[in-house]
Parts: C-alpha cells; sequence; structure tokens
C-alpha cells in the first residue's frame, strides 16, 4: 500500500542534514541540535561501535533516561547495522540481566545514574563494553564516556548499512510467562505506522513533538521519536515527566504543535491549576492518548477545559510496530480507540480463529506491514502469537458498523498502570520463593490515577507466619517498583475450579 522512500532511520537523518543542516532536530535544556550536528555525533558513534568490533546484526542495548544519547546510540548502532535494544529503566539488576542474555548484547549504552543496578553486566552478560551517560570516573577499557567516545572518534566513512527488511530494534514487552519476549521490529514494519499515522495527521517538517515519557516504551519512540524524525519535525526532550509544570512550561516555551501521553496524564491536565496565558499561547493542534485506556469522563473534561486541540484516543502494542487503531480528528467516538490506521487490518476471531460479524465480541487480531517478525528466540510463541498472517492481541473487543474498534477486556491477565504493563504471573513467580507461601495470586485493582495496581493474594503454608512489609521488601530487591502489590492479603484457600485453576475473577471482583 505504502511507498517506502527510506530502507533506515539513518538516510532519513542523512537526508535532513544535507537539505536542512541548520534545521532544529532536537531542544534539550538550553541547547539546539540540528540535523547537521546530530548527524556528526551518530556517525562518530558508529565509528566507535565498528572499533568495538560491533557488526550487523549484533545487539546494541540501551538503558538511557531521556537525553540525546538515547538517539544518538539508538540511529548509532543502525548506521552499522547492529539492532538497538531499549530497557525499560524501571528494571531491577535481574530483570536487566536476563533481557542482555537473552539479547546477546554485546555492547551497553547506559546512564550513569543506573551504575547499581549494573555492577554485575559486564561479570554475568555477554556486554563486552559499557558507554556511560553522564559519567566521567572510574573509566577503563570497558568503561566508556559519551563525551569521550564523541570527542575522540571521527565521523565514520564506512557505507551505511540496514536494509528495509533488516531489524530496526527489538522491543521487550512482559509475556504470559512471566519473562520478557523480544518483539523484533523491522524497519518496513516502523515505517508502515509512520506512514499511515501521516495519512490521518498530515504532518510536516513545521510541527513539534514533546517527549516526556520514557524514551523505551515503543508508544514513546515511534510516535515521538522516528515520526518526527522521518518528516524533519524538532522535539523538545523533557528529561522527567516530574515536575509535571516543566512539561507545560516546554510546551508554551517550544511552541509544541504534538503532544503524546498516556491518560494519567492527560488526567493531572484536567486537573492542573494552568496559568491564564496557557490558552493564549499554547499551540498544540493535537493531543494523543495512548498505552492504556482513556476514561470516558477525562475525555469530557479535558474537551470542556481545552478550546484549541482535540485528543484523540489510539490502541497498539509493541507487536504491532505500535500504532493499531486511532480516532479521527473529525469524527471521534467516546470508549472506542477509533478505527484502524491506513495499512492496517483489524478483525475480531473466537478461540477458533473465526472470524465474527461486526458488534460481536472475541479477540482482536490486526494484519499488516506493522506487524512484529516475531518473537527473539521464541519460535513456538511467535507461531501461536501470528496465525495466517494475523497477529493475535490476546485483547476482547468488538467493531461497531462504522469500522471504530472497542477494547471491551483483557484476554489475558494483563495489568496496566500508568500505561506500563504488568503481568501477574511474573510476581507471583517471586512470591512462590517467600518462604512460607505456599500459593499466590496477582489481579488488577482499579485505581483512579494509576488506571490500575496490582494486589496479591496468599496462602500459607500450615504454621507459617508472614509480615507485610518484610515481603514486600523481599519484592523490591527482585522486582521493579511499579510490580510491587498495593496490598497483599493472606486468604485461607484461593478460590479454585475442579482442575485446580486459581479463579481471578472472583479475585477481582473482591478488589473492586
Amino acid at each position: 500500500m505504502f511507498e517506502y522512500r527510506y530502507d533506515t532511520f539513518y538516510q532519513v537523518l542523512r537526508e535532513h542534514a544535507t537539505k536542512r543542516p541548520k534545521g532544529i532536530a532536537y531542544f534539550i535544556d538550553k541547547e539546539r541540535i540540528t540535523f547537521a550536528q546530530l548527524l556528526d555525533q551518530v556517525d562518530r558513534f558508529a565509528h566507535f561501535l565498528e572499533a568495538s568490533g560491533i557488526k550487523p546484526g549484533d545487539r546494541v542495548a540501551l538503558l538511557l533516561a531521556n537525553s540525546l544519547e538515547f538517539i544518538v546510540a539508538f540511529l548509532g548502532a543502525q548506521r552499522v547495522g547492529a539492532i538497538p535494544v531499549p530497557i525499560n529503566t524501571f528494571l531491577k539488576a535481574d530483570e536487566i540481566l536476563y533481557i542482555l542474555n537473552d539479547a546477546q548484547a554485546r555492547l551497553l549504552a547506559a546512564s550513569s545514574q543506573y551504575a547499581k543496578e549494573l555492577t554485575r553486566v559486564l561479570d554475568e552478560s555477554g556486554v563486552e563494553r559499557i558507554v556511560w551517560e553522564g559519567k566521567s570516573e572510574g573509566l577503563d577499557e570497558a568503561n566508556f564516556s559519551f563525551s569521550q567516545v564523541l570527542s575522540q572518534f571521527e565521523p565514520t566513512t564506512t557505507s551505511p548499512q540496514g536494509r528495509l527488511d533488516d531489524l530496526a530494534t527489538i522491543i521487550y514487552t512482559s509475556g504470559t510467562t512471566g519473562k520478557p519476549k523480544g518483539a523484533m521490529l523491522s524497519f518496513r514494519n516502523i515505517f508502515s505506522n509512520i506512514l499511515g499515522i501521516e495519512q490521518l495527521l498530515r504532518i510536516g517538517p513545521k510541527e513539534r513533538f514533546i517527549v516526556y515519557l520514557p524514551m523505551f516504551h515503543s508508544f514513546t519512540l515511534t510516535v515521538t521519536i522516528l515520526l518526527p524524525l522521518y518528516f524533519g519535525a524538532a522535539v523538545v526532550i523533557v528529561r522527567s515527566i516530574l515536575p509535571f509544570s516543566n512539561i507545560i512550561k516546554q510546551v508554551l516555551l517550544r511552541g509544541v504543535t504534538f503532544f503524546v501521553g498516556v491518560p494519567d496524564v492527560y488526567n493531572a491536565l484536567t486537573r492542573a491549576k494552568l496559568p491564564w496565558y496557557f490558552h493564549w499561547f499554547n499551540r498544540v493542534k493535537y493531543y494523543v492518548s495512548g498505552a492504556a485506556p482513556l476514561p470516558e469522563e477525562t475525555l469530557h473534561r479535558f474537551d470542556a477545559k481545552f478550546r484549541r486541540g482535540v485528543l484523540l484516543e489510539g490502541y497498539g502494542l509493541s507487536e504491532a510496530s505500535p500504532v493499531v487503531a486511532v480516532n479521527r480528528p473529525d469524527r471521534q467516538k467516546p470508549r472506542s480507540v477509533g478505527p484502524p490506521i491506513p495499512g492496517v487490518e483489524v478483525a475480531i476471531v473466537d478461540e477458533e480463529m473465526n472470524f465474527l460479524p461486526r458488534g460481536e465480541v472475541g479477540e482482536i487480531v490486526v494484519r499488516g506491514d506493522n506487524v512484529m517478525q516475531g518473537y527473539l528466540n521464541r519460535p513456538e510463541e511467535t507461531a501461536q502469537t501470528i496465525v495466517d498472517g494475523w497477529l493475535r492481541t490476546g485483547d476482547l473487543g468488538y467493531l461497531d458498523e462504522e469500522g471504530f474498534l472497542y477494547i471491551v477486556d483483557r484476554k489475558k491477565d494483563l495489568i496496566i498502570s500508568k500505561g506500563i504493563n504488568i503481568y501477574p504471573r511474573e510476581i507471583e513467580e517471586v512470591l512462590m520463593t517467600y518462604p512460607g507461601v505456599k500459593a499466590a495470586a496477582v489481579v488488577g485493582q482499579k485505581d483512579e490515577r494509576s488506571g490500575e495496581v496490582p494486589v496479591a493474594y496468599i496462602e500459607l503454608e500450615e504454621g507459617a507466619r508472614v509480615d507485610e512489609v518484610e515481603l514486600k521488601g523481599y519484592l523490591r530487591d527482585r522486582l521493579a517498583n511499579f510490580k510491587i502489590p498495593r496490598s497483599i492479603q493472606i486468604v485461607e484457600a484461593l478460590p479454585r475450579n475442579a482442575t485446580g485453576k486459581v479463579l481471578k475473577r472472583l479475585l477481582k471482583e473482591q478488589s473492586t
């Protein structure tokens, strides 16, 4: 359906740097980074990778906070044909090590604030070198700083690597087994997503995006980093979502026109005391909401408060690069995530993959150039997830007569807290390692601020006693903070069916 003008994002960058060398690519803090400057840094980083022995197909992991270094490392890896692997910065040491080993990463780019979590990386993974953002001490033959790399290496002159169907990145997303799965996305996958969005919103080089959500997230990566790069639009990088007032300040100061967020952000915006001049100087045309369901009440409050711009709810998943559907600027339906974007097909099926009629609830399946190549190292799960070209999302929904998609529930036991996916089994497996715990079940509890939070129910061994504070401390040493259950309740027996399976539906009813 689409005419693909480029094979790689490096080609995109080089064209902008050639035609508009002084054009602004990024605003960060008080700096302005032009396309020519960005190209120079990417080529220098690429030279360092070549000198480090990184070859096409090798994996370069990124554990970086929001920064220009994330962009440079991501594009620099692609420049030499390597595959960047963004890692969730909220993860703990064991979780990070699992991903590094599963991806077989040879080099890691990391922010110094995560140094504590990375003390074992060089010993317990295949990582040979670490490049640090924000670190100038403790450097040696295995530890470099970004400033050191960019000052000591000249721009590479070797031919750029990469073709349209080569892997552009591997995005790790939690699986039902509790272990993260690497979704392999090609350049074609992501380009198709970008071109589909462009047909709806008509994006050009005069747009200005803002990125404050974590860059490792597929939603952030495609929509607020790669999409604006494709069209030569400037991006305002905000290092942290807090303080929230800084985001509002940057929106006004930099003339942002494209604002991407999660429902929690829009809840905050509807409650925030905005300065009187906000509506006079606010230039945002599109507010896009994704990563979690947007409450209808939030949409109504937003429309009542903001006189300019339109809030568009969408739906996607990492395996689809990630955007699947979005409401249109000229046509929206509350509770709907809109029709599929151009180039993407959506259908509803039953358990046997039989297609269901409009209005009937079933599993959402997706087909198009945006569907991933598969899960890294997991051929069986790939075969179960991609059937006859259709991506099984595991989400339940229906299509109305006009083709608008509605998300009804999640087929899997997924919990979404502030736009971040949490899979209960991963927490349950850790709970089961605690002395005295006989069985455990984790479900999502609705929360006004976070959307959902995990709560745990545990069965104890006979005569065992467990202190909730100590158990939470045990979990914090092994899991990211956002995975820690809000409460842990001890029950005499978990509800089960005849086969012994825990009836989580009954637990969810108790937690509401």
